[in-house]
């Protein structure tokens, strides 16, 4: 059990390398504005399709099939109407990207 964890916690480490790499790229091609819908909270980051009574992140019109080839999802696909990720902006527009559902206690989160 232990090694399937740290297997999707892998998984989830180059997810959120992947979302954050894509949300840069847009930034960059975009003059530093980044996608509609990243606030400074942590905002959840829903599927294509999704329906959901929180407020969501969709990154989909605007990274897919440009930046990334689809939003990853958390590797033990217990969400149901998000990605499993969230993302947020800090001060001076640095981007947070983590992964809540990080099992073993490790916390996951990368910030450019």
């Amino acid at each position: 059990a232990r090694q399937f964890s740290q297997a999707n916690n892998s998984q989830r480490w180059s997810n959120v390398n992947a979302i954050l790499n894509a949300v840069h790229q847009y930034s960059v091609d975009n003059r530093g504005a980044l996608p509609s819908g990243i606030t400074g909270t942590a905002t959840q980051i829903c599927k294509v399709g999704a329906v959901s009574t929180t407020t969501c992140a969709w990154l989909d019109s605007v990274l897919v099939p440009t930046y990334v080839v689809s939003i990853p999802t958390d590797p033990t696909g217990v969400t149901v109407n998000n990605s499993g990720y969230t993302i947020a902006t800090t001060t001076g527009n640095r981007i947070v990207i983590s992964a809540p559902s990080a099992e073993l206690g490790t916390t996951i989160t990368i910030t450019r």
